[in-house]
């Protein structure tokens, strides 16, 4: 089901939706398990690598795959690690594209 939701393409949202709750929010965060839902508000989740070269190779992928996308996450770099958190800005809260975002930022640290 990952691979699926990786498959897909982030939707730019343009407002006048409600943000994923309940059991919609839940069904998608099972398929990304590894992230943290917070506050049903945002997704987050923490990368660890050996050292500072490869967390920044990955952080810039993630830029990369950003910019593909046209969804923008916040990015925390520090040595050994990379924090990523995402949500749509649009709406303060959560949609489809960001569990597609973190499936597809999933796929790239495998």
């Amino acid at each position: 089901m990952t691979e699926q939701l990786a498959d897909k393409k982030c939707v730019p949202c343009r407002g006048g939706v409600p943000p994923l709750q309940g059991k919609e929010l839940d069904a998608l965060h099972k398929i990304v398990p590894q992230w943290s839902v917070v506050e049903q508000h945002h997704i987050t989740r923490a990368f660890t690598f050996p050292d500072f070269k490869q967390a920044l190779d990955f952080v810039n992928r993630v830029g990369a795959l950003a910019e593909e996308q046209g969804h923008h996450p916040d990015i925390l770099l520090a040595w050994g690690k990379a924090e990523i958190t995402l949500w749509t800005h649009k709406i303060d809260g959560l949609t489809e594209s960001d569990f597609i975002m973190a499936a597809k930022i999933d796929r790239l640290s495998a």
